[in-house]
């Protein structure tokens, strides 16, 4: 098995679990006399094998991540980096919006309102930033489809 086949796995996990939550969360409460749509007691057996196996493959992905090393870093730091310019791309690109406004008056003399940032400059690094992350997550998938698990 791939590194990337365990992800999918874990994904796969995680919206069954998400499904077994609603699932008991409508079969947890029956009318006096009537029988749920589905047994309780079967379902969380299933949601204890399934958080069971989550957890033991979240484990195993994780080191293998730390163990895994390309040009010199490990697939963790690798991640860890992708995750930070991720969030770092997100709010240049909240900003570059947010100042991109025009403020419209109806008289000359309102408050005018300016960016108080470079918004050519802040794009042009928001446009390197998603340069760098792709690349980034291109080698993560190559990483993750070549690395055996």
């Amino acid at each position: 098995m791939k590194l990337a086949e365990a992800l999918q796995e874990r994904a796969d996990l995680n919206r069954k679990i998400e499904a077994l939550q609603t699932r008991l969360l409508n079969n947890c409460l029956v009318q006096e006399g009537e029988k749920t749509a589905e047994d309780p007691a079967e379902l969380l057996f299933e949601l204890n094998a399934c958080t069971a196996r989550l957890s033991s493959l979240i484990s195993m992905i994780n080191l293998k991540n730390a163990l895994t090393i390309c040009e010199g870093k490990t697939l963790t730091e690798m991640l860890a980096e992708k995750d930070a310019l991720q969030q770092r791309l997100s709010i240049y690109r909240d900003i570059i919006n947010t100042a991109s406004q025009t403020a419209r008056r109806a008289r000359g003399t309102e408050i005018r309102i300016m960016a108080a940032v470079d918004v050519r400059d802040l794009q042009k690094q928001a446009d390197d930033m998603a340069k760098k992350l792709r690349l980034l997550d291109n080698k993560v998938q190559q990483i993750n489809w070549t690395t055996e698990f």
